[in-house]
């Protein structure tokens, strides 16, 4: 859900090289493999030419900062698809001062540390048959302990309607790190009444 000149083809190599980079096994704990994953992100936006820093940044970038790992950040949801309000043209501002035509796919229900929230789901209004759900949100951290853009979340598509919420995997789009990105900013309707202290936060 980022675009900058060339931007698309640098996300997808981007995405691969992190695949590639990642090796976790079936032996590795949820947490371990949510580290090693981190640590492949670290390398790749240090690394590879698709990197969202800035070339003239990478020799000293470090890391990304995170909140700690918290197993009670990862629930799982429900696809609630309403012929009514699914399909429906959602125009998101960008980064830029664009406008981004989404889809709403539909809405995600769960119940985080008890209480219950709901998310919707979009996708990019020229993709007829999206294999991911974009997930963008704010919350009660945004615009202190994150992004003021808010963060993104991305969900492969199942054929039962159910998904696996992991906020811990929350992520910031690629205008927080280089602003020639141009980032789609969460709806009202994702800004979620609670903080949501999982996934990437500000340094």
């Amino acid at each position: 859900m980022l675009r900058a000149p060339g931007g698309a083809l640098a996300v997808l190599a981007l995405g691969a090289t992190l695949a590639a980079c990642s090796s976790s096994s079936p032996e590795q704990t949820y947490a371990e493999r949510l580290l090693a994953d981190r640590a492949a992100k670290d390398e790749a936006f240090r690394t590879t030419a698709s990197s969202p820093i800035p070339e003239a940044e990478r020799a000293t970038f470090q890391h990304l900062s995170y909140f700690p790992v918290d197993e009670s950040y990862r629930v799982p949801a429900s696809l609630q698809v309403s012929p009514e309000d699914a399909g429906r043209i959602i125009k998101m501002p960008t980064s830029t001062g664009q406008v981004r035509d989404m889809v709403r796919v539909g809405v995600l229900e769960f119940v985080l540390k008890g209480k219950p929230l709901k998310l919707s789901a979009f996708a990019d209004a020229d993709d007829p048959r999206p294999a991911r759900l974009f997930v963008p949100f704010t919350d009660l951290t945004t615009g202190t302990e994150t992004y003021a853009g808010g963060r993104y979340l991305d969900l492969d598509r199942t054929a039962t309607g159910y998904y696996d919420l992991d906020f811990n995997r929350a992520y910031h789009p690629y205008c927080f790190y280089n602003p020639t990105y141009d980032c789609p900013y969460p709806p009202p309707e994702n800004r979620l009444p609670v903080p949501i202290r999982a996934g990437e936060k500000v340094p």
